[in-house]
């Protein structure tokens, strides 16, 4: 099995995405979580750029890193400048780490566009920088910035860029499609044309712009380059960067090249959805490989054929990754979606019996109303439990009002009065919040504290609206999804009503009643 190694740049080209904003901690998190699975290269950040990354670079010296390489990133020497005296190059050594990843322009049109330099300078660049780095007993990896496009446009130009470093002892030179728009095809045809020209080991950096990033990174692969780049989860500015997630078992999976250990790629799951919580990111759900939809099934005639085997609809096993099977719960689905889904819950109930066909036309009439049982798994086995005649009713709502008081002026307020009845004893409390669902949350989880104490380990997470009906306008009907988390799991429900306050109620109390039920 050939190996291929992984360099992750998640630290610095990702932090460039639109909504991204890591602090020092945040990026030694992730970093630690990146060296125990076991990735090779981590790009810590470009140390002469912002303190920020400065203070990274000494603080990771004391974090136990044991399998990654720590990477600086900076730029060749600027024009006309001793390298020894540049600012850049000062700050890389400074980061103090034993590997350093150095750019450079590959494109004539950036060199005298950007630079504003001739182009023998830029190749003196790029040659005195890697010599003086490798000088100091440096691994050094050269990124070809703009490589694909200025072999596009003067091919003879930016193959010399290339043949310069290589001259000057870099230890791997990566081709970067920085702009995202090159097609699978011209990147091959410009791989085997490097091939003839250098012999230095290649890398790929490849950008998402033309939604080609994985594909291109595995095209370059299978030419022969060495060193894959990009990000966890695809991060990066604009489109994003190649994602890792989808590339690493595409390579070890499907082209059998060695990237991680067996047990390590297992862990993929775990570590896309950790990596996406620290930056703050929704994953999104049908994310290749890693997405809570990638192995999820809905259609009845897709959930048939799966029970048969697995290989109808599926591309690989899911637990190879660390990802799992699921079985949805929609109108489109039968009964075998009901039963697979029960059965997930540890509902055990027959795909004939009156129970799983009165569920199924309870959720075909729900779904109709507006609801959306699939992305609520949390409301699905309550109804379940409903129909089944096994819910226990741990309390009875008497009565709920909210109030918003002073809309518009300098402290709006909502207040809410709430009256359960649980464990035989009635229960009225008033709570104000920051809106009308924060104040409802308070109000009803006051009232139930005294019964039940466990109501203090949730908190929500997330809260999302959708209009069902947009032809109605302000008299739509709203589906509200609400999440809940407490220290072992995370569940979400669902309510739907023309009036926000309503469903926002509804997912509410089937909140609660969801815990109350798990304990």
């Amino acid at each position: 099995m050939k190996r291929v190694l992984l360099y992750d740049t998640t630290l610095r080209d990702g932090t460039q995405m639109e909504g991204i904003s890591l602090s020092l901690e945040d990026k030694l998190r992730i970093a630690k979580r990146l060296d125990q699975f076991g990735i090779h290269y981590i790009e810590g950040g470009w140390p002469g750029s912002n303190p920020k990354d400065l203070a990274f670079f000494k603080d990771i010296k004391k974090a136990g890193i044991r399998r990654s390489k720590i990477v600086a990133f900076g730029s060749t020497r600027r024009a006309h400048t001793r390298v020894s005296e540049d600012a850049n190059v000062k700050a890389l050594l400074e980061a103090g780490t034993k590997t350093v990843t150095l750019f450079g322009k590959s494109w004539d049109f950036h060199v005298t566009e950007v630079f504003r330099t001739s182009l023998k300078e830029n190749l003196l660049m790029i040659e005195e920088t890697v010599a003086y780095l490798k000088s100091k007993k440096l691994e050094v990896i050269y990124d070809a910035e703009h490589f694909f496009d200025g072999f596009k446009e003067n091919p003879e130009y930016a193959l010399k860029t290339l043949q310069r470093a290589a001259r000057a002892g870099a230890h791997n030179i990566t081709l970067c499609d920085t702009n995202g728009g090159s097609l699978p095809h011209e990147i091959r045809r410009a791989i085997l044309r490097v091939k003839r020209s250098v012999k230095t080991p290649l890398g790929i950096h490849c950008h998402n712009d033309g939604e080609l990033g994985v594909a291109n990174s595995i095209q370059a692969v299978g030419e022969g380059c060495l060193l894959v780049q990009g990000t966890l989860n695809g991060y990066g500015e604009r489109c994003g960067n190649a994602n890792l997630v989808s590339i690493i078992p595409l390579l070890q999976i499907k082209m059998n090249r060695q990237c991680l250990p067996a047990k390590r790629l297992r862990e993929l799951t775990q570590v896309s959805h950790y990596v996406a919580e620290v930056c703050n990111m929704p994953l999104v759900t049908n994310q290749p490989f890693t997405g809570r939809s990638a192995f999820a099934h809905k259609g009845g005639v897709h959930i048939n054929a799966m029970m048969k085997n697995s290989k109808t609809y599926e591309h690989m096993d899911p637990c190879l990754i660390g990802n799992h099977r699921r079985f949805l719960v929609s109108e489109l689905g039968g009964k075998t979606n009901i039963m697979l889904k029960a059965k997930e819950l540890q509902l055990h109930i027959d795909k004939e019996s009156p129970e799983t066909r009165k569920i199924l036309s309870e959720i075909q009439r729900l779904e109709h109303e507006g609801y959306q049982f699939e992305a609520a798994e949390a409301s699905f086995e309550l109804l379940v439990q409903r129909l089944m005649g096994k819910t226990k009713k741990f309390f009875e709502v008497q009565k709920v009002a909210v109030r918003a008081e002073n809309i518009g002026g300098a402290n709006p307020a909502s207040i809410a009065e709430v009256k359960v009845a649980a464990k035989g004893k009635d229960h009225f409390t008033v709570a104000e919040g920051d809106g009308p669902v924060n104040a409802l949350d308070r109000a009803l989880r006051e009232a139930l504290r005294s019964s039940y104490p466990a109501i203090d380990e949730i908190h929500l997470t997330d809260y999302k609206v959708r209009v069902v009906n947009t032809e109605a306008g302000t008299a739509a009907k709203v589906r509200v999804f609400i999440e809940f988390q407490d220290k072992e799991k995370t569940w979400t429900t669902v309510g739907v009503h023309e009036n926000i306050i309503e469903a926002s109620w509804k997912a509410l109390v089937e909140a609660l009643e969801y815990k109350l039920l798990k304990g």
